[in-house]
């Protein structure tokens, strides 16, 4: 990748992300530890890796979490980390977590059960009674600016530190906590709500007595539950809408009947509760009888949480409740999500009280120190306290209340729901975007696009041809069957087949390798046990079932063509031929589909000729050292790919009799076999897949969401890195980054490989590291040993990528990888899904959307922001995130400038009457100030906008600009407290220079000089005018006109009807805002910003 990052091996495996578990780790051998590997950098040159040279302890990266921690540290916020590590501390005393154990199940016996397990309930609530008020107010006043609104509202009950009216201080921090509070009250409530309806769910529980329905709260370890056929769509916890194949228990299938179950004596041992989804280990034994019957039990005798059956009715016994099942192991706690720009904003409000206390100690010191100085200190700090608008956060929050809506009424993203409305401006942030596959990008349906016989290629608009070669080649059926095609061995010379039986042989091994069942639906109106009785393989009833939805893809076109599969159990299929004759094959071996071996064959024996065929089909880069040779299978699997199309190649095996019980004996025994099991039956396999006789080369399209194209390049366009996380299989997540244009088509495509330990890692992270502008494909496994040893170099690279796809991730790796950006870069991340596999990747981001899909509203409820489509983000972002920040940026700093203009008035005051701790402006001109007299103008600017949305769309460019924050600062902040110093100084000076005779005059001339101030600062600020923008401004002055009749406590009123205070107020206002007008206009002209140079 770059030459200058330094890929260092991480010494210490307590470096690693805390959120990885140690539980996945123990695979590991320790063997890794002891290596030498400890001392061998990744070099990043060949020379440098020859020589070998230890330097990796010299280089800066090698030492980013080895800073000093002194006294800085602490005062900067370290004092937080303390505090907070302190009170995990104490959490984890108190709520110690029970070791998780491996488990004996008794079916039908909860009360067998030796240790107490937890209770079969959903709580996703944040708070419960006792803690709701503690807890709101906590998240409160952890922020430093609440915190310090309280302390000074707390102050004015001490007369001598008294300034002004208790309510000046009181009520808009009452306000603010109210409105706080109730919006956590309402969360918490839809939320217990939500989880009762799903506590409250019906199940069917099997007893000796027979079944009764019991609420899904109350199911227990070792009940026997009876799960039956809903017609949902189904949800796996992988993500993946599809069927998976489950095989139950052989003893218990046959017994005679259902309550036999309870007559016999039989256990479970089940493995400890785990977030590994794709593994279970376990046993089933039955003692009651001589000898005892042990089955070992996998991941195919499983039903995970969330999943549901697709046909009959499955009796499960409950093996995990509650927070130990694999769902709720891989779904994170919800954390409080804050803002970038609300923790800016903190970070200027302590800026701003550290020069409010060095302001006051300056009064102080000036006054010499004299009598009761401390008493002065404070009264001075709670008298400059306006530098830190106590509305500051009324503001904010009323704005973002205010985004929230306009993103809801939008037309152009119809449905959208604004969850969590504390992070609008986030949208306008994003650097990372991490996305999901199926259902997000894709629609995970699948259409047949096209077949190659490598001399002919056949597309969609060709079908019919093949159709038309299928019913000649079935059209003579002698009633025995079809006519068999005449054997040849290998020895005797090849004959060049014609097309049509080519056509024919394709299709066929395409019907027959494969692993999807046909299921028939019976009719509304008829009963259970009539249907499956007389179920006659209608076309209209059947559907197909599968793991893979190529599979069932590759399926449906068999039918299309003529050659139907109308039956299919574990040891035989039948296929439907065009005349109506029925082809019957016995299925002797199935080799499902791995990773690893990037595969799936099958054996089958045709009943009416006796012959045995080995089919298999896979991905190109296995299957073509497998198939004879050939001079096009992989020119066309190039040009098949670069259609976004997903590839497989079909071949056979002709096998006698002899060859086939020799293999099947070798086979068995593998099976058998304790040390090396996998490798030993997949080496017997091996034996049979050479020279295979390649039959074709199918293309299958995974339909993608609408206009998912155009909006992945906008949000490249617009400087977002986008991440796919998905639990798909490698090579589908490969077509799909290129068929959706996530790779451009000039990008290569570096594909990780396997690795286990340290070793491999470091020789995969070095080839990785001199590959230029690829993007990368990684699978899970493989990310996690480079994450537990070379944790800091993966992230540099990959960050450097333009685009990445983890594949075969876990729930829990998704937010694992969202954590990891966020540690290691500074940049705010979105996660975007549909699933509940996603949930835990939507909360660990900055800013989580989901989609409201296939697979339910899980993700969708547990987002801050809910779309119904991928193409809409690219409006949320461009349109509502751009105004949101810019909004709320400009907004928060117009505020602190009103508050510190008043400020610098009042220290200018103050100075030169002898440093008097006593207010400018009293009562209900403070008051007034901030509230009817300047808020609707200022609040007016959360509908201002520098791009119209048309143009925001046409250049994504203009968002990379945002993600800089420019529009918020502590160079905007300083531009803003140099304007404040200079009009409250000019303000207040040439107030005190241009009264005669009464100070009431200074009053009247500062004040209403300020009011107008504000006002044309406004204007001068917003850049797109709104008519309400004109209405706030013109309301605003004439309710400041009208209360003048009523001010006769602060003003002359008789002074203030003459000329003499008409020209000064103008002329001092004129000073305070002309020369920012004229500065304005000047960067403009000279120096315009990108958009405006767009909108001329």
């Amino acid at each position: 990748m770059a030459d200058s990052i330094p890929l260092n091996p991480v010494r210490s495996s307590s470096k690693r992300v805390k959120y990885y578990n140690s539980a996945r780790l123990s695979r590991y051998s320790l063997e890794d530890e002891a290596s030498n590997l400890d001392e061998m950098p990744l070099m990043m040159s060949e020379e440098g890796f020859e020589n070998d040279e230890n330097d990796y302890q010299t280089l800066p990266h090698a030492r980013v979490n080895q800073r000093h921690r002194g006294l800085g540290w602490f005062l900067l916020g370290g004092w937080k980390v303390l505090c907070g590590s302190c009170c995990e501390c104490l959490a984890r005393i108190f709520r110690r977590k029970k070791e998780l154990k491996a488990r004996t199940v008794w079916l039908g016996h909860p009360e067998k059960c030796e240790e107490k397990f937890p209770k079969n309930a959903i709580k996703n609530q944040k708070y419960n009674l006792f803690t709701f008020v503690p807890g709101v107010l906590y998240n409160q006043f952890k922020f430093f600016l609440n915190l310090y609104f309280l302390v000074v509202a707390l102050s004015q009950f001490v007369p001598s530190l008294k300034i002004g009216y208790l309510y000046t201080y009181w009520v808009p921090l009452v306000f603010v906590l109210t409105v706080t509070m109730v919006r956590e009250a309402v969360d918490e409530v839809r939320r217990y709500q939500r989880d009762k309806e799903m506590n409250s769910q019906l199940y069917s529980k099997l007893t000796v007595r027979g079944s009764f329905n019991v609420k899904s709260s109350d199911i227990q370890v070792g009940d026997l539950i009876i799960v039956e056929k809903v017609l949902n769509y189904i949800v796996t916890l992988d993500g993946e809408t599809d069927w998976k194949l489950k095989v139950a228990v052989c003893c218990t299938q046959r017994l005679p009947a259902v309550g036999d179950l309870f007559s016999i004596s039989a256990f479970v041992y089940a493995q400890k509760p785990q977030l590994d989804i794709h593994s279970f280990e376990g046993n089933f034994t039955r003692e009651d009888v001589e000898p005892r019957i042990h089955e070992s039990l996998s991941i195919e005798n499983t039903l995970w949480a969330s999943t549901v059956v697709a046909s009959g009715t499955v009796i499960g016994v409950v093996v995990y409740t509650g927070k130990e099942t694999r769902s709720v192991l891989n779904t994170s706690f919800t954390t409080i999500k804050v803002g970038l720009l609300d923790l800016q904003l903190n970070r200027l409000t302590k800026a701003l009280f550290l020069a409010q206390v060095v302001l006051s100690v300056v009064m102080v010191a000036l006054q010499g120190f004299v009598g009761l100085w401390y008493i002065n200190l404070f009264r001075f700090t709670v008298l400059f306290s306006n530098i830190i608008p106590i509305s500051l956060r009324v503001n904010l929050d009323m704005g973002k209340t205010v985004y929230g809506w306009m993103i809801m009424k939008d037309e152009n993203i119809p449905g959208t729901v604004v969850r969590t409305s504390t992070i609008p401006e986030e949208l306008g942030r994003l650097v990372y975007l991490l996305t999901d596959k199926t259902g997000t990008l894709t629609q995970n349906e699948m259409v047949f696009r096209r077949l190659h016989l490598g001399t002919v290629s056949y597309g969609t608009d060709t079908m019919d041809e093949i159709q038309s070669h299928i019913i000649q080649s079935y059209a003579q059926v002698s009633p025995c069957g079809p006519p068999a095609p005449k054997k040849t061995l290998s020895s005797a010379p090849k004959v060049r087949k014609s097309v049509s039986s080519r056509i024919h042989e394709a299709v066929k091994a395409i019907a027959l390798c494969h692993n999807v069942t046909p299921v028939y639906e019976p009719p509304a109106n008829a009963e259970t046990e009539t249907a499956e009785a007389d179920q006659d393989f209608s076309d209209d009833n059947r559907t197909y079932q599968a793991s893979s939805p190529d599979e069932v893809a590759l399926v449906r076109w068999t039918e299309s063509v003529g050659l139907i599969l109308v039956n299919r159990d574990l040891t035989s299929l039948q296929l439907r031929t065009p005349s109506g004759q029925i082809l019957s094959f016995n299925i002797l071996q199935i080799f499902p589909f791995t990773s690893e071996s990037k595969r799936m064959g099958i054996i089958v024996r045709e009943e009416s000729t006796g012959d045995i065929t080995f089919y298999m089909k896979g991905a190109d880069v296995a299957m073509a050292s497998i198939v004879q040779y050939n001079d096009w299978l992989e020119e066309e699997c190039g040009n098949m790919a670069r259609e976004g199309l997903r590839t497989l190649v079909v071949a056979k095996k002709s096998l006698s009799e002899e060859q086939y019980q020799d293999f099947e004996s070798r086979y068995n025994q593998a099976k058998l076999s304790i040390h090396d099991r996998g490798l030993k039956v997949a080496a017997v396999v091996e034996s049979l897949e050479r020279e295979m006789e390649l039959l074709c080369l199918t293309g299958v399209e995974d339909q993608l969401q609408a206009d998912v194209r155009p909006t992945l390049e906008l949000l490249r366009n617009a400087g977002i890195k986008i991440w796919m996380l998905t639990g798909d299989k490698l090579e589908t997540a490969t077509c799909i980054a290129k068929s959706s244009h996530l790779v451009s088509r000039s990008q290569d495509i570096h594909v990780f490989k396997p690795v286990s330990n340290r070793g491999e890692a470091h020789l995969e992270l070095n080839a990785f590291r001199r590959k230029h502008d690829c993007a990368l494909v990684i699978s899970g496994d493989s990310l996690e040993v480079c994450l537990r040893y070379y944790e800091h170099e993966f992230v540099e690279l990959a960050c450097q990528c333009p685009a990445v796809v983890c594949c075969r991730c876990s729930p829990t790796q998704k937010a694992q990888i969202v954590t990891l950006l966020q540690q290691h870069t500074d940049n705010r991340t979105c996660a975007i899904g549909d699933g509940g596999n996603d949930v835990s990747m939507i909360q660990a981001a900055h800013c989580g959307i989901g989609i409201e899909g296939k697979e339910g509203k899980q993700a969708s409820l547990a987002a801050d922001f809910s779309i119904t489509q991928f193409k809409h983000i690219g409006r949320l972002l461009m349109v509502h995130g751009r105004n949101s920040y810019k909004r709320s940026a400009a907004l928060g700093q117009f505020v602190m400038h009103r508050g510190m203009i008043i400020s610098t008035m009042q220290a200018v005051f103050s100075s030169i009457f002898f440093f008097a701790s006593v207010p400018l402006y009293q009562g209900f001109l403070m008051v007034g100030y901030s509230t009817i007299y300047t808020m609707f103008p200022v609040f007016s600017l959360v509908l201002d906008q520098d791009v119209k949305p048309e143009m925001a769309l046409l250049y994504p460019e203009l968002y990379k600009d945002l993600t800089k924050g420019r529009s918020l600062s502590f160079k905007t902040f300083l531009v803003w407290v140099l304007i404040s110093i200079y009009q409250g100084g000019i303000l207040m000076y040439g107030a005190l220079l241009l009264f005669e005779s009464e100070f009431v005059h200074v009053v009247a001339i500062s004040f209403t000089a300020l009011i107008l101030t504000e006002l044309l600062m406004v204007a001068l600020t917003v850049r797109t005018w709104h008519w309400l923008m004109v209405l706030a401004e013109f309301l605003s002055l004439g309710s400041y006109l009208a209360s003048l009749a009523f001010l006769n406590e602060y003003f002359d009123l008789a002074f203030i009807t003459t000329w003499p205070f008409l020209w000064k107020v103008s002329s001092i206002t004129l000073v305070s805002c002309l020369p920012l007008y004229i500065i304005k206009y000047l960067k403009r002209r000279f120096s315009p910003p990108s958009y405006s140079k767009l909108s001329s």
